[in-house]
């Protein structure tokens, strides 16, 4: 005997800004092992590329590459970064120094967040098709346990223009951020459905739609089409409010 198949939750706005779609909530946060976290436009508030490209004077060159892919528009992300990066040849350390102290800031709730999670016995994995010059310190600040992205070439004390390959590739893009998940997941011997996915862009499509709560954070229409929970006004800690107290 076949069971007929049980409508989904229409889409619903739970609070103001706070829209949920393909559960009811409230959830235990204890069904949750592990979160999978974006950084740029969402742990913090900048997209690093984009700055760094503002000391070669090609801001908005690059941010118009940045908004198309992170829109979706641009299906190829790899190439897409490389182009930018391209852009950024000839700056110096210092400028990528100069964006991490002065315009770099956390997004609102990053930290209650991270912490509630960490608290609740939860591992967290930052993934990001940025660089490592940022990740790792944003890894650090807020007690990540893992952070995977991309690595500048400098030559000189200047970027080259180029990327680092490393061991599990040439360019962290979604299709990166997904197996990064699924890895971590497999690492620590829970099943997918037990993590979250939190992220704005396109590329995080593909890691929203493995893990078993997507979470889209003041994101582009088409991840807010997809996620199970969007939020559109307000910090990143209002994940918080679909979870049991």
């Amino acid at each position: 005997m076949t069971l007929p198949l049980q409508p989904m939750p229409p889409s619903h706005e739970i609070s103001p800004g706070l829209v949920i779609q393909g559960f009811t909530s409230p959830l235990k946060l204890s069904q949750f092992k592990l979160a999978a976290f974006d950084m740029d436009s969402t742990l913090i508030t900048i997209e690093c590329v984009d700055e760094i490209a503002d000391a070669a004077g090609r801001k908005a060159e690059v941010a118009a590459i940045t908004e198309a892919a992170m829109r979706g528009e641009i299906t190829d992300y790899k190439d897409s970064l490389r182009r930018r990066v391209a852009l950024l040849r000839g700056v110096p350390v210092s400028a990528m120094e100069e964006v991490y102290t002065q315009r770099l800031q956390l997004s609102p709730g990053a930290q209650q967040l991270t912490q509630a999670f960490k608290a609740a016995g939860m591992k967290l994995l930052l993934v990001s098709g940025g660089f490592t010059f940022f990740t790792d310190r944003i890894r650090d600040r807020l007690q990540i346990d893992w952070a995977r992205s991309n690595v500048l070439e400098v030559a000189d004390g200047k970027l080259t223009g180029r990327m680092v390959d490393q061991p599990w590739g040439d360019i962290c893009d979604g299709e990166q951020k997904r197996l990064t998940l699924l890895e971590k997941c497999a690492e620590l011997g829970i099943d997918a459905q037990q993590a979250i996915a939190v992220g704005d862009g396109a590329n995080d499509l593909p890691m929203m739609g493995a893990a078993g709560l997507s979470v889209a954070f003041h994101a582009k229409p088409k991840v807010r089409e997809q996620a199970m929970v969007a939020i559109n006004s307000g910090g990143l800690d209002r994940v918080l409010e679909i979870f049991q107290a």
